[in-house]
């Protein structure tokens, strides 16, 4: 079978200059449906838009390829049942904030994320979600242990 030079620099090119793309699984981690949360700390209130990782496929891939995430939107979590947990970064390029909340929706512990990493991020007790941010955010607003996170 003859292929000509044309097709072969196309699939050259497809396969070779693009292999983020050859290499990337079907990750089901867009266009979710997203809902609101607000953080209370003693700087006062803020604001964020979530992505809701809802199903396990969805919660396994979570921002795994993402390159860029907008200040005020992070991914949601929900764990059911609520208990202690442990993340990690694999093939994640963000950097991120991990925070865990509790069960009476007030923050359990907050993690730095290191990216594409393995390291296990252990949630230091009972979580009911955890919410992912990029990283600096929960240090940004002064976001710590014990602080009210709605709804």
């Amino acid at each position: 079978m003859k292929i000509s030079a044309r097709l072969f620099v196309s699939l050259f090119v497809l396969t070779v200059a693009t292999p983020s793309l050859a290499a990337m699984p079907d990750c089901p981690n867009h266009d979710l449906a997203r809902v609101p949360v607000t953080f209370k700390t003693a700087k006062g209130r803020f604001d964020y838009k979530l992505e809701v990782a809802a199903t396990s496929a969805q919660q396994q891939c979570g921002l795994m390829y993402r390159k860029v995430m907008q200040r005020d939107v992070g991914m949601d979590f929900p764990i059911k049942p609520a208990r202690s947990l442990s993340f990690w970064m694999e093939n994640t390029p963000l950097p991120l904030d991990l925070i865990f909340v509790g069960t009476d929706s007030r923050v359990v512990s907050i993690q730095r994320g290191v990216p594409f990493s393995r390291d296990l991020i252990d949630s230091g007790g009972i979580a009911a979600r955890v919410i992912e941010l990029n990283a600096g955010e929960a240090a940004r607003i002064g976001l710590k242990p014990g602080d009210r996170v709605e709804p």
